[in-house]
C-alpha cells in the first residue's frame, strides 16, 4: 500500500505559513501570491493550526468581521487533524471524506513535513493506477 510518504516523494514539498499574529488579510494575501487555498499557522516551527478559505468564508465573511481587523488566531482551525509519513493513502481519502476536510498537514515528530490536499491525492492514485494498468498490459503482451 501507498504511504504519505511517497506521495510526498512525487510532490514539490514547499511549507507555506504564516504566523497567528497577522490579520486574515495578509494571511490571504500569501494564499494568493502562492496560488493555496489553505496556509499552515506556525510559530517557533511548531503547528498551531490551519486556515482555509472555507474558515474565511464561514468564520469572517458570514459574521461579517473584518479581514484586515481580525487575526489569524481568531479564524484558522486550531489543532487540525494531520497524518504523519507512514500513512496510507486510502487512509487519507477515507479521512478527508469523513472529516469533510481538503487538507491535511503532515507531521512526523512534532515537525511538519508538507501537506497534503485532496487534489494531491487524487493525483497520486491516478498516476499509481495508470503504472498499474500499464505494467499489467506489459505482462498480458509478454
Amino acid at each position: 500500500m501507498k504511504s504519505v510518504k511517497h506521495l510526498l516523494d512525487t510532490k514539490q514539498v514547499r511549507i507555506i505559513s504564516v504566523s497567528e499574529n497577522i490579520s486574515v488579510l495578509d494571511a490571504l494575501k500569501v494564499m494568493t501570491e502562492k496560488n493555496i487555498s489553505a496556509v499552515l499557522v506556525m510559530e517557533n516551527d511548531r503547528l498551531h493550526g490551519i486556515f482555509t478559505e472555507r474558515d474565511y468564508a464561514r468564520k469572517i465573511i458570514l459574521q461579517g468581521k473584518s479581514s484586515k481587523d481580525t487575526l489569524i488566531k481568531e479564524a484558522m482551525t486550531s489543532s487540525p487533524i494531520t497524518i504523519n509519513l507512514s500513512d496510507s493513502i486510502d487512509y487519507c481519502m477515507e479521512l478527508m471524506t469523513d472529516k469533510h476536510i481538503r487538507h491535511l498537514p503532515v507531521v512526523e515528530n512534532d515537525e511538519v513535513k508538507g501537506m497534503v490536499s485532496i487534489g494531491d491525492v487524487v493525483k497520486f492514485i491516478i498516476a499509481d493506477q495508470k503504472q498499474t494498468i500499464s505494467q499489467l498490459e506489459s505482462y498480458i503482451s509478454g
